[in-house]
C-alpha cells in the first residue's frame, strides 16, 4: 500500500510538470516586453480614447468660442412660381357694387444679411477664456489618462511576472519534496525510517502538488488580468519577458519629501486640470452674468426682388404687364440698409439670477475638488514613499532570512537522510525556506511597484521611463 500510493504520488507530480511545460509549449505564443504592454494598452485604452474625444471636442469649442467675435453671414432665397390675389376695387360711388380684380405673378427675391455683436456684457470673451481652459484640462486630462496606463499596465506587468517566478518556486519544491519521498520511500523498504515518515512524506507530497495547483490558478488570473488590460483576446496566449532582479540594491531609499511634494504640484497633470477646471468655471460666471447688460448688434442687409410675369384681370378683361428680364430687374433693384439694435431684458423671471448662481455653484465646486486633490497629493506622496523605505528593509530581511532558511534547511536534510532528524522538523525548514524564497521574490518586485507607485503619485511616470521601469532600476 504505501509503495501503491507513492507510485501515486509520482504520477501526479509528473502529469503536473509536464501539463506546466506543455502549456508553455503551446504554439502562437506572442513575447511581449513592458514597453510593447504598454504601447498596446495605450491603442486600446478606453479611458485614453475618451480622454482623447473630448480634446476634440474642446477644441471645436474653442474654435466655436472663436466665431463668436466674427460676423453672422445669412443668405436668403424665395421663388414664388406663382401667387394669387383677389379682392373687389370700388370704381363707382353709391349702391353699384365693385368689380372683382384677380392678381397673378411669379417672382424671385435674393437676400443677404450680416450681422455682427458689437457688445453683450463680455459674456462672448469669457465663453472663449472658458473654452481655452477647458481646452487646456482635456489635454492634462489625456496626459494623466495616459500616465495611468503606464502604472496600470506596469502593476499588472509585475504581478504577471511575480505569479510566474512563485509558481516556479512551488514547482521546484513539489519536485524537491517528492524527489526526497522516492528516497524515504527506499528507505523503509530497508528499515531505516518508519511506515509514519513515510505516509508524512507522501502527505507533504500532496499538500505540496495542491499549492502548485493553486500558484499556477493564480499565475493564469494575473495573466488574464494583463490581457484585459491590453484589451487582447483572452484566448491570446503570452509570454513575458523577465526582469533583471539583480541590481536593485542600486536604488536608494532616500526620499525628500518635502522637494518631492513641490515637484508633485508642479508635475501632476490632473491637478494643473482641475486647476483650469476651475478657472473655466469662475470664466462661466462672469459669462452669464454678462446678461444682465444691454446688448448692442450691427447688422448690413441687401435685397433684390424682380417679377417674373404679372397678370391682372378685373371681369372679363385681362391684362399682362411687360417687366425687363428678371436678370435686370434684380441687378438694378438691389436695396440696402444699415441698423444698430439694442436690447435689454429689464426682467426675465430671475432666469439670470438662476444662470449665476448654478454657474457659481459650480465653480465653487471645482475650486473645493481642486484643493481636495491638491491636499490628496501630499498625503499620497508621504505613503507612497513610507512604502517606498519599507520596501529596502523588506528585501534585507527577506535576503537575511533566506540565508538562514536555506543553511538550515540543508543542514537538516542531511541530519535527516542520516535518521538524526524527525520528519516535523524538516517538514519545519522545507516550509521555511519556502516561504523565504517567495517571500524574496515578492519583496523585489515589490521595491519595483512601490517605485512606480512614487514615480505616478509625484506626476513623473510616463513612456520615457519604460526603459527604466523594471524592477533593476525602478
Amino acid at each position: 500500500m504505501p509503495s501503491t500510493i507513492t507510485r501515486a504520488l509520482a504520477i501526479l507530480v509528473t502529469m503536473l510538470v509536464v501539463t506546466l511545460h506543455d502549456g508553455a509549449a503551446e504554439p502562437a505564443v506572442r513575447k511581449l516586453s513592458l514597453k510593447e504592454c504598454v504601447s498596446i494598452a495605450m491603442e486600446n485604452a478606453t479611458s485614453v480614447r475618451k480622454a482623447g474625444n473630448n480634446l476634440k471636442l474642446e477644441g471645436a469649442d474653442v474654435l466655436k468660442s472663436y466665431g463668436s467675435f466674427l460676423p453672422k453671414l445669412t443668405s436668403t432665397a424665395s421663388y414664388v412660381p406663382r401667387s394669387v390675389s383677389q379682392s373687389y376695387n370700388s370704381t363707382t360711388y353709391g349702391t353699384t357694387p365693385g368689380s372683382k380684380v384677380k392678381t397673378e405673378s411669379r417672382s424671385l427675391g435674393l437676400g443677404i444679411t450680416a450681422s455682427l455683436n458689437l457688445f453683450n456684457g463680455l459674456s462672448d470673451y469669457a465663453a472663449l477664456q472658458s473654452a481655452l481652459d477647458l481646452e487646456g484640462a482635456a489635454g492634462l486630462s489625456l496626459r494623466r489618462a495616459k500616465e495611468t496606463v503606464v502604472f496600470d499596465v506596469t502593476q499588472h506587468y509585475y504581478q504577471a511576472l511575480l505569479d510566474q517566478e512563485l509558481l516556479g518556486i512551488a514547482r521546484g519544491n513539489l519536485l524537491s519534496t517528492n524527489d526526497l519521498l522516492t528516497l524515504v520511500d527506499r528507505q523503509y523498504r530497508i528499515g531505516i525510517k518508519s511506515l509514519a515518515d513515510l505516509y508524512q512524506q507522501q502527505a507533504e507530497v500532496a499538500g505540496n502538488a495542491l499549492t502548485v495547483i493553486r500558484a499556477e490558478n493564480q499565475s493564469r488570473k494575473s495573466r488574464l488580468e494583463l490581457l484585459r488590460r491590453l484589451r487582447l483576446d483572452p484566448l491570446t496566449d503570452i509570454s513575458l519577458e523577465p526582469a533583471d532582479t539583480t541590481r536593485a540594491e542600486s536604488l536608494s531609499p532616500a526620499v525628500d519629501i518635502a522637494g518631492l511634494a513641490a515637484e508633485s504640484l508642479k508635475n501632476r497633470a490632473d491637478l494643473e486640470a482641475g486647476r483650469l477646471q476651475s478657472d473655466a468655471a469662475r470664466w462661466q460666471v462672469r459669462g452669464a452674468a454678462g446678461s444682465r447688460l444691454p446688448k448692442l448688434d450691427l447688422a448690413v442687409s441687401a435685397n433684390s426682388n424682380g417679377i417674373d410675369a404679372y397678370r391682372m384681370t378685373t371681369g372679363s378683361t385681362s391684362i399682362d404687364y411687360p417687366y425687363p428680364p428678371l436678370g435686370t430687374q434684380l441687378a438694378n433693384g438691389i436695396g440696402y440698409a444699415v441698423s444698430l439694435n439694442l436690447s435689454w431684458a429689464i426682467f426675465d423671471g430671475f432666469q439670470t439670477r438662476y444662470a449665476v448662481q448654478a454657474a457659481k455653484s459650480s465653480w465653487l465646486n471645482r475650486q473645493l475638488d481642486y484643493e481636495e486633490l491638491k491636499d490628496g497629493i501630499v498625503l499620497d506622496l508621504q505613503q507612497a514613499a513610507g512604502d517606498y523605505r519599507a520596501a529596502f528593509t523588506q528585501i534585507a530581511a527577506s535576503r537575511a532570512s533566506l540565508l538562514a532558511a536555506t543553511s538550515a534547511f540543508n543542514a537538516v536534510q542531511r541530519k535527516y537522510e542520516l535518521g538524526a532528524s524527525g520528519f516535523v522538523e524538516l517538514s519545519n525548514a522545507r516550509a521555511t525556506l519556502f516561504n523565504a524564497r517567495s517571500n524574496m521574490t515578492q519583496a523585489s518586485y515589490n521595491l519595483a511597484l512601490q517605485k512606480a507607485l512614487l514615480d505616478y503619485t509625484s506626476g513623473r511616470s510616463g513612456l520615457g521611463q519604460l526603459d527604466n521601469a523594471s524592477p533593476s532600476t525602478p
